[in-house]
């Protein structure tokens, strides 16, 4: 995991829809940036409706959402429109800003050892620095709203 306090490394990955987004386009505001295991599975659902549950609010705090797997255009397409995301999920099918993310590691499921995205959250502030890192036990149907909190100074 990248640590809090260090630089977020630059990106540029197509949404649904095929458009580029970078980090810069969102300079000047806070991102909340989520790296996720898979579209469509259960916690990955869940915590996808968490944040659109709290979306509004996030967007308050001068703050958007953004969601990273390797899944593909057409899969997030399917899955914004199956749970009416109203963020944006990206698409790193060559794992460019996953493995730059550091969420690119061993787990283990069912006793078998493989490579995928380890659940992660990076809220970035408005210089591009990374101010908080969400990593292990994140509770999915609870997360949208613990991110809010934190941009809400609520919690540390």
């Amino acid at each position: 995991m990248l640590k809090e306090g260090t630089k977020a490394p630059a990106f540029k990955l197509p949404d649904k829809d095929g458009n580029m987004v970078s980090l810069k386009d969102f300079k000047g505001k806070r991102i909340v940036l989520y790296f996720y295991p898979k579209d469509s599975t259960s916690g990955c659902t869940k915590e996808g409706i968490s944040f659109k549950e709290v979306y509004p609010e996030i967007l308050e705090q001068n703050a958007v959402v953004i969601g990273i797997s390797k899944d593909s255009e057409k899969s997030h397409a399917k899955f914004i429109e199956k749970n009416e995301f109203p963020f944006v999920l990206l698409s790193d099918t060559e794992l460019d800003a996953i493995k730059a993310y550091d969420v690119w590691q061993e787990k283990k499921m069912y006793g078998k050892t493989s490579m995928g995205v380890v659940r992660t959250t990076y809220v970035i502030n408005e210089k591009g620095v990374i101010e908080k890192v969400y990593d292990k036990k994140i509770k999915t149907d609870i997360h949208g709203q613990e991110v809010l909190d934190y941009l809400k100074g609520e919690t540390e």
